[in-house]
C-alpha cells in the first residue's frame, strides 16, 4: 500500500528498509502525534524543526497498526 504524504507528494512501499524495530513495538509520544493528526505533515511538531530526513513515521504507524493495533484511548489523550 502506498500513501501520499506533505505537498512533496512523497510515495513509500510498505517494506521497512532502513527503519528501527524499536520504534515499531510500542506507541511512542510522536507516533501518537502522527497517528491524531492523520499523518498530515504540515500539522506536525517535527515539521517546525526544518530537519534534513525524510519522515518515516507514515511506514511507523501503519506498522504499528498492522502488529499492536491502536493505541489505546488513554494514551490518545494523553
Amino acid at each position: 500500500m502506498d500513501r501520499i504524504i506533505s505537498e512533496n507528494i512523497e510515495l513509500y512501499s510498505p517494506a521497512n528498509e532502513g527503519m528501527s524495530d524499536s520504534i515499531t513495538q510500542n506507541w511512542t509520544e510522536q507516533a501518537l502525534e502522527c497517528y491524531s493528526i492523520n499523518c498530515d505533515c504540515k500539522r506536525c511538531s517535527l515539521a517546525q524543526g526544518n530537519y534534513s530526513f525524510i519522515c518515516q513515521m507514515p511506514k511507523v504507524i501503519d506498522t504499528l497498526l498492522e502488529t499492536v493495533g491502536e493505541p489505546d484511548k488513554q494514551l490518545k489523550t494523553a
